[in-house]
C-alpha cells in the first residue's frame, strides 16, 4: 500500500506558532548565524583562562573585578590580564575573555575575586555560529514539527513555514446495530464508537478527518455513501458492521469503488484480522473491523502510517502510535498463535529499581474500556507462540 502512495502535492503557509505537528513541505535553511556574538552560558565571571590555571580551594587565584556586562548590551570593556568582568547567562562575552568561572566557584570581597576552580579555554561560553550558521539546513522536507523545532525557527526569525496540506480522510461507519452517540440505543443496538476513535487517530497523525455518518448494512447504500465520501477526500476509512454478512457487504462495496480495488482482505493481526486494504483509483481505502478495540488497533497500526505517507512525513515516522517503543518485563503469561502479530493491552508500572513492568489486560475485541485502562500494547511478533511471565517484551505507546 505505502509503495503505491505519493504525498499530496501543494504547500500551505502557516504561522510557525500554529505549526506544531505539521509536516514541512520544503527544506528550511538558516538565514542567520547563531549565536551572532560570543556568549556566556552561566552566571559568573569572564576571565582569561590562563589567569585561573592551577586554582583550587587550597590555592585560589586572585583577580581584580573591573566591570559588568549588562544583559542585552554590547560588551565594551575588555578583560585585561589578572582581571575579571561579571557576566550573566546569555550575556555577551567581553573582548579578551576566553572562559567563564561560575559564580559558585568564586568568592567576591569588594573588588577582589577569589577563584577556587580553574576555567579551561572555552568553558561556559558559546562561540559565534556554534549553534548554527547561515546557510545550514535546519529541517529537511518531511520533518514533523516539534516544540523544539518551532523554538529554533523563531530564534531565526522564521515566523511562517511551508507545510504539507493535511490529507482529508473520510470516515464512514456501517451496521444495522449502530446508532449515533447522542441516541439512546434500542435493545440489541450499540452507539457508534469507531467514528470518534478512528477520527481522533487520523487527526493526531496529522490528517483531517471528516465523518460521513452511519450507513445500514445494504450494499447499494454503502457504495453510494462511500463513493460520495471518497470523491471529496484523499482517503476513506470504512468501519464495517460486526456480523459476517456485514463484512461481506463491506468487501463487495469497496471492490466497486475503483481500480485496482482490494489488495488484501484479512491480515495476520490480532485484534484486526478482517481488515481490508484497497487502492481505488489512486486513493487508499481501509475497511476496519466493527469491534471497537480491533478498529482502533488497526487504526494505530495501519491507518496512521498511510496518513503519514500522504503527508509526506519521513519514513522513520511511519511507526505505530506516536512511534514510542519500550521494553518491559511481563507480569503474566500471554498466549498467541504463531503466524500472526498480536497486540495485548497492558498497564505499565515501575519497580523500585526502575524496571518497567507490563501487566496484560485481557479482554475481548468489543470491550473499548480495556484500552481506556491500558497504558500501552504488548507486541507479540509473528514468529512467537506467546510470551511467558518474567520475559522481556516490546511495548508500544499508542
Amino acid at each position: 500500500m505505502l509503495s503505491r502512495l505519493r504525498p499530496a502535492s501543494g504547500l500551505e503557509r502557516v504561522a510557525t506558532a500554529a505549526a506544531l505537528g505539521r509536516v514541512t513541505a520544503e527544506p528550511i535553511r538558516s538565514g542567520e548565524t547563531l549565536p551572532a556574538f560570543p556568549r556566556s552560558t552561566m552566571d559568573g565571571y569572564a576571565v582569561r583562562a590562563a589567569d585561573t590555571f592551577g586554582a583550587s580551594d587550597s590555592a585560589p587565584a586572585y583577580l581584580r573585578l573591573t566591570g559588568e556586562v549588562s544583559m542585552g548590551t554590547v560588551a565594551q570593556q575588555s578583560v585585561e590580564a589578572g582581571c575579571a568582568i561579571r557576566v550573566h547567562t546569555g550575556a555577551m562575552l567581553p573582548p579578551g575573555a576566553d572562559g567563564v568561572v561560575i559564580i559558585e566557584d568564586t568568592n567576591l570581597r569588594e573588588r577582589e575575586l577569589e577563584v577556587l576552580r580553574a576555567a579551561a579555554p572555552g568553558e561556559n561560553t558559546l562561540d559565534v555560529g556554534e549553534d548554527i550558521r547561515s546557510g545550514d539546513l535546519v529541517l529537511d522536507a518531511g520533518a514533523t514539527l516539534r516544540p523544539q523545532d518551532l523554538g529554533a525557527l523563531h530564534a531565526l526569525g522564521i515566523t511562517q513555514v511551508g507545510v504539507r496540506p493535511r490529507p482529508v480522510v473520510a470516515v464512514l461507519s456501517s451496521g444495522d446495530e449502530v446508532v449515533a452517540p447522542d441516541e439512546r440505543p434500542r435493545l440489541g443496538a450499540v452507539r457508534d464508537v469507531n467514528t470518534i476513535t478512528v477520527s481522533a487517530t487520523i487527526d493526531r497523525a496529522g490528517g483531517q478527518s471528516v465523518s460521513h455518518g452511519i450507513v445500514a448494512d445494504d450494499e447499494e447504500a454503502l457504495v453510494a455513501a462511500a463513493r460520495a465520501a471518497l470523491m471529496r477526500s484523499d482517503m476513506l476509512v470504512l468501519s464495517a458492521g460486526s456480523s459476517v454478512s456485514a463484512r461481506d457487504i463491506t468487501a463487495a462495496a469497496i471492490a466497486r469503488l475503483g481500480a485496482p480495488g482490494i489488495l488484501v482482505h484479512g491480515i495476520a493481526l490480532r485484534p484486526g484480522k478482517p481488515t481490508i486494504l484497497a487502492l481505488c483509483d489512486g486513493k487508499p481505502v481501509v475497511g476496519l473491523p466493527g469491534n471497537p478495540v480491533s478498529a482502533l488497533v488497526v487504526a494505530w497500526r495501519l491507518v496512521r502510517p498511510i496518513v503519514r505517507r500522504l503527508l509526506g512525513a519521513s519514513p522513520s515516522d511511519d511507526g505505530l502510535g506516536d512511534g514510542r517503543a519500550l521494553e518491559a518485563r511481563l507480569t503474566a503469561n500471554v498466549s498467541s498463535r504463531p503466524g500472526r502479530e498480536d497486540y495485548v493491552p497492558a498497564r505499565l508500572t515501575r519497580e523500585t529499581d526502575g524496571t518497567l513492568l507490563a501487566a496484560p489486560i485481557f479482554g475481548k475485541s468489543n470491550l473499548i474500556f480495556t484500552l481506556v485502562r491500558a497504558d500501552a500494547l504488548i507486541e507479540i511478533p509473528l514468529d512467537r507462540a506467546g510470551a511467558s511471565a518474567g520475559s522481556i517484551v516490546r511495548v508500544v505507546i499508542p
